[in-house]
């Protein structure tokens, strides 16, 4: 039997899953905001970054409605999974953020401008040569001393936390 409303909202799982869900969605806002409100053209690492955040948010969502039907384990077992999909993205955020920095390569995919691409009369090959890739060696905005790709991995790092502790708690039988 679901609790009721107010019952739900005083439980420690539901507010750290809420909160990890509030804070995502404010990101991936802020990301689509800084795309095509402040005209910054992410590279493609950038937006492989996003989908820890395409497939976290519903995954949150759908853990506290299972936290407010009361299947705890289903629950715990999707803020873990969310839990591990953030701490990857932490690792990818830095992962950009030392080639933005020069401390490695960043992927042959990024960057260029297509020039290696064979000489023919084809529009599409013609289109792609012209075609402009933002490189993901340069960071393209620097926030008190860290790179966009910095900040992900940091924001990335608390959101696992975030949802590693609603999951310990939707654990515990007697959380309220």
């Amino acid at each position: 039997m679901a609790q009721k409303t107010s019952v739900i909202y005083k439980q420690p799982a539901y507010r750290w899953g809420s909160l990890t869900l509030f804070v995502a969605i404010a990101i991936i806002l802020g990301a689509l905001g800084f795309e095509h409100i402040g005209g910054y053209r992410p590279c493609p690492l950038c937006l492989q970054q996003r989908y820890a955040y395409y497939a976290g948010i519903p995954v949150l969502f759908i853990a506290l409605i299972l936290l407010s039907a009361e299947k705890r384990r289903f629950a715990m077992a999707l803020l873990f999974f969310v839990s591990m999909v953030f701490l990857a993205n932490a690792a990818f955020g830095v992962y950009h953020a030392g080639a933005e920095w020069g401390f490695w390569a960043p992927p042959t995919t990024c960057g260029g401008t297509g020039d290696a691409l064979p000489s023919t009369g084809n529009k599409l090959l013609s289109a792609l040569r012209n075609a402009e890739v933002v490189d993901c060696g340069n960071p393209a905005l620097i926030i008190l001393g860290l790179s966009l790709a910095g900040w992900n991995a940091i924001v990335s790092l608390c959101l696992s936390i975030g949802s590693l502790k609603a999951a310990f708690f939707a654990s515990e039988d007697d959380a309220i």
